[in-house]
């Protein structure tokens, strides 16, 4: 069995991940999530690192981080490993047993439970139910969710790259409901346009005002 450092599994597995076709967006997060991981242990012999030592990095940074973020370090950890062992640069995975946190209610304070499945129930399109599962699940503003675009959205992950005021880059996660609506959504378009959502007629990136529209009518119906 091959020995090797945790940078270097880093730089065979980042090429393995963009030969599968994943997005520069994620294997930047990625490279972040795997800096993080080399600051706490040390860049270490990859074979060095055990259950008892990932937990107790996770331990630490999991008062610092929301549910959310912690779900998705843990999951590239996890990805991580299930890779060198797959690979045989290591015999065991050590992070097998480790689970992720449950995830924290995202419902806006200003609507009850009531209120979000009336809301869903007007929504009839497959493009409204994608929508509003999107804005719901994600907390995005309308400003953000307009410059989105389909290459973005990493469905594996159910995350998203989504840049906020100032440009400011961060990563936010959608639900189940919202992957399964999205992916629907995606699916019945035949336009080529490259947002991930579009106006009905003529289809072509969506203005602010024509996606608060959208939204307005549909708390109206």
């Amino acid at each position: 069995m091959f020995i090797m450092l945790i940078s270097e599994a880093w730089n065979l597995y980042k090429a393995d991940k963009q030969i599968q076709g994943y997005s520069s967006q994620t294997l930047k997060v990625y490279k972040v999530q795997m800096s993080l991981l080399i600051k706490y242990l040390g860049d270490i012999k990859i074979t060095d690192i055990t259950t008892e030592s990932i937990k107790l990095y996770l331990g630490e940074v999991a008062a610092q981080l929301k549910a959310s973020s912690l779900c998705h370090r843990i999951r590239f950890i996890k990805s991580l490993f299930k890779w060198a062992q797959e690979e045989k640069y290591i015999s065991i995975n050590p992070v097998t047993t480790i689970k992720e946190p449950k995830p924290e209610s995202r419902i806006p304070k200003f609507l009850t439970e009531e209120e979000i499945e009336l809301l869903r129930e007007v929504c009839k399109t497959t493009f409204e139910k994608a929508l509003f599962e999107f804005m719901y699940s994600t907390g995005c503003r309308i400003g953000e969710v307009v410059n989105l675009d389909k290459h973005s959205i990493n469905m594996a992950e159910q995350s998203v790259i989504v840049f906020g005021k100032g440009k400011k880059e961060r990563e936010v996660y959608f639900n189940t409901r919202c992957s399964i609506w999205l992916k629907r959504y995606l699916e019945e378009r035949t336009d080529d346009q490259k947002a991930l959502f579009v106006t009905i007629r003529a289809p072509h990136r969506m203005s602010i005002a024509q996606m608060r529209h959208i939204i307005k009518q549909s708390r109206d119906k």
